[in-house]
């Protein structure tokens, strides 16, 4: 199951015991689920050895505060290394190298290598079983956030490139996000014409996939019977059949999906 629902983001999730013991540990049963509120949830496993709880999950049991920090390539290997099952004692700011600094609203402190760092509130705490890897999710609310400012955009939009985040899979692999990322744009301000109205000649092709013909549905409004063939002339296009359709998978490989449509009509 955990190999199968992957990539994972990843809740590098710093916690603080009523003693100021400081513990800092990832993971990737991890999401944001609300925007207004804004709202994160990370679930602590029961481990499977033993069945006892990690220090983390006590952690917030007792102070309702975390950090949730983001992690990135450049500190993943420091990140892998503190997860190792250290005594409740050890601070794995100091086992893995990276650096503490103080929360401005809560008690538990920010990791300074992370790109983007939440501090956050404990709302509540959900016991999902009691067996040995039974999760309990920890819901939490962020009141501030901290970003480093090298990772946005000229418009203050994060640029996933320079944020270079990493992901959890199955196993001991993980996944660096920048390398696969692509664009789809969403269909919110016009709508697809869907696959229902696209001609059964193009829906049954032998050639085109069902992500070629998601794009050729995507467009609402298509070009013109002279528009195609002014284009057609123009580019020395003269073939019908499953040939057009092989040159129209060439253009929807570039997302020229008007020029796809000018091929196929």
């Amino acid at each position: 199951m955990v190999s199968a629902v992957a990539s994972r983001p990843i809740a590098f999730a710093s916690t603080i015991d009523k003693e100021g013991n400081v513990n800092l540990s990832p993971f990737s049963f991890f999401n944001v689920f609300s925007a207004n509120p804004p709202i994160m949830i990370f679930s602590p496993v029961r481990r499977s050895v033993d069945n006892t709880i990690k220090d983390s999950l006590k952690n917030v049991y007792d102070v309702k505060e975390v950090v949730i920090n983001i992690v990135n390539y450049n500190m993943v290997q420091q990140m892998s290394l503190s997860s190792a099952d250290y005594p409740s004692n050890i601070n794995e700011f100091d086992k893995s190298g990276l650096t503490m600094l103080e929360s401005d609203l809560i008690k538990p402190y920010r990791v300074k290598e992370s790109p983007v760092q939440f501090e956050c509130k404990v709302l509540e705490i959900k016991k999902l079983g009691d067996k040995g890897g039974a999760g309990n999710l920890v819901i939490c609310e962020v009141v501030k956030i901290h970003l480093n400012e090298d990772i946005l955009l000229d418009n203050n939009m994060i640029d996933p490139h320079k944020i270079d985040l990493v992901a959890r899979a199955g196993g001991n692999y993980y996944s660096r996000v920048a390398d696969g990322y692509f664009e789809i744009p969403k269909p919110f301000s016009k709508l697809g014409m869907g696959f229902d109205n696209l001609p059964s000649e193009i829906k049954n092709s032998t050639v085109l996939s069902g992500n070629d013909l998601g794009k050729l549905a995507s467009l609402d409004i298509l070009p013109s019977i002279s528009e195609s063939d002014l284009f057609k002339k123009e580019n020395s296009i003269v073939i019908d059949g499953s040939a057009s359709h092989v040159l129209a998978k060439q253009y929807l490989k570039n997302d020229e999906i008007e020029n796809a449509w000018k091929i196929l009509l």
